[in-house]
């Protein structure tokens, strides 16, 4: 058992892709789960789980985010791929967990940025996999507005990508609001409403 242990340490640290990449799918497969979406769950229930575990969703979260940063110049190699295991975890409706983890898109962005003078992978793969995530059922307004304020805030800190970003954050935002919007008239009886949303999208 030590023995295994100690190869698997040492693989961390000198950076084993696939077991890296092992280790994010593994912890965002975790987190996404049905039997953890504690909002699908009744009250009474909800308010028990917390009680004996609190939101597992947080800490394994929280430290997808710590073990992102210790990636260091290696981070490159996960963009695009990790895009969107990361965007699902984010668009988990748990408030800390989405301030906590949203930044990691700042930081892939720069990544990209600093190695290309662009971030062209990053924006194409997010778009594609928010559009799936949204038709699925996942996201809402409050996530829009956490993902505008916190990227923006991000930019704000690195002169030389602010006008990139929130470029790219004005096309998320109109993007995200308009597959809210298709989303929420799919039930909707009037053939004139989702024609229009179709339109919209398009």
């Amino acid at each position: 058992y030590y023995s295994c242990f100690s190869q698997n340490y040492y693989n961390f640290l000198t950076f084993n892709l696939q077991l890296w990449n092992n280790y994010f799918h593994l912890a965002v497969a975790f987190i996404t789960q049905d039997s953890l979406q504690l909002e699908n769950f009744s009250h009474a229930k909800y308010n028990k789980i917390q009680t004996k575990y609190g939101d597992m969703r947080r800490l394994i979260g929280f430290a997808i985010r710590d073990m992102w940063y210790k990636l260091g110049q290696n981070k490159i190699c996960f963009i695009p791929g990790m895009v969107g295991p990361i965007l699902e975890m984010t668009l988990i409706p748990e408030v800390e967990l989405r301030k906590a983890t949203i930044p990691i898109f700042f930081d892939m962005m720069l990544c990209e940025y600093q190695r290309t003078g662009g971030f062209q992978k990053f924006e194409n793969e997010i778009i594609l996999k928010l559009d799936h995530e949204v038709e699925g059922g996942r996201g809402d307004e409050h996530y829009m507005q956490l993902f505008e304020s916190i990227l923006t805030e991000c930019a704000c800190q690195y002169p030389a990508i602010c006008k990139l970003v929130e470029g790219f954050v004005s096309l998320v935002k109109g993007l995200l609001e308009k597959l809210l919007d298709y989303r929420t008239v799919m039930n909707d009886e009037s053939k004139d409403n989702r024609m229009s949303c179709t339109v919209n999208l398009l």
